[in-house]
Order: C-alpha cells, then sequence, then structure tokens
C-alpha cells in the first residue's frame, strides 16, 4: 500500500476537502481529523432519527483524504478502514435499531476509470448494520467529477432517501 505524505495538498483536491469541512459543520455534523496511511482525513457524524424509520436511529460517519491517485485496491482498502473505524465510534447497540451509514471518499485530481466504476457499482456492507457508500472524487482547477453508488440495498434500505440527500450536499 502507498504510503502518503502527511502535509495537506495544496491544490484542488484539498481545496475540495476545506471545502467539504464547512458543508459539514454547516449541516450539524461533528467534525474531527484523523489519519489514514499518513494521510490527514476528514472525519465526521452525525445522528438522525426520523418517524418515518420507525424511531431507528442512523448515525452517518464521513471520511473523507486526499490522495495522488486513486484506483481500485487504494479505494477498497480505504473503505474497509473506513467501515471498521465507523463500526468501533458509533453509540447504542449494534442491531439494536440502529444503522451505520458510511460515505468514505477518496479526492485526486487522477481517479483511474476502474475506481470510480467500482464505487459506482454498489454499496458494501459489513453484518447487517453497516452500510458504506464509496465515493471517487475528481477535483482538478476547473472540475469536480463525483462517482458513488446511488441505487437501493437489501440492508439500510429504509435509509437510502437520507443518505443520498446527505451525500449529494456534502460532495456537490
Amino acid at each position: 500500500m502507498t504510503q502518503y505524505a502527511s502535509d495537506a495538498p495544496a491544490d484542488a483536491a484539498g481545496a475540495y476537502l476545506a471545502g467539504l469541512h464547512e458543508r459539514l459543520t454547516a449541516d450539524g455534523c461533528t467534525v474531527t481529523s484523523t489519519e489514514w496511511n499518513g494521510a490527514p482525513v476528514v472525519a465526521a457524524q452525525r445522528a438522525d432519527r426520523k418517524a418515518r424509520w420507525f424511531g431507528t436511529k442512523s448515525e452517518l460517519f464521513i471520511l473523507a483524504a486526499a490522495v495522488p491517485q486513486v484506483d481500485v485496491a487504494t479505494l477498497e482498502a480505504f473503505t474497509v478502514w473506513s467501515m471498521s473505524r465507523a463500526k468501533s465510534l458509533r453509540g447504542g447497540i449494534p442491531g439494536a435499531r440502529n444503522v451505520t451509514l458510511v460515505l468514505p471518499a477518496l479526492v485526486s485530481a487522477h481517479v483511474q476509470p476502474a475506481a470510480a466504476q467500482w464505487a459506482a457499482y454498489d454499496a458494501r456492507t459489513v453484518d447487517t448494520s453497516v452500510v458504506s457508500r464509496p465515493l471517487t472524487v475528481e477535483a482538478t482547477p476547473n472540475a469536480v467529477r463525483t462517482a458513488m453508488y446511488r441505487g437501493r440495498t437489501v440492508w439500510g434500505g429504509l435509509f437510502t432517501k437520507h443518505v443520498l440527500q446527505k451525500a449529494s450536499l456534502y460532495f456537490p
């Protein structure tokens, strides 16, 4: 696995992460930072409970890092790490009227098409209570292209609309 310098990129990817931090804060997320393989990670979370979810609490974790290039192996490793981190941080009793939703995002000026396809293919799950929708964000000075799975899921399908609305807000 590639090791990344710990300095935050001062390019389009770094600017995108700064904007992401602002969008997360404005939406009421608790925003912190952590590190993955030497790369700084914007880490945020929020919890929501709605009547239409029959009292179930949704915990949404957003983890995003800038990397030099996004390929399938790197995105998969970051997704697994993000899901494990979210699972360790979630509150309440797992499976007891709680669902954990994870948006792991890698941001780069260089996103391999296969990585974007991998992200858009399907959601990933850990047991029945952690659902992840990996994202690739190709950020260049002139454009931003985001890839993620936008369909329904068997596990956590009740929360599809919610997680897609939040993803659209955070990752325009």
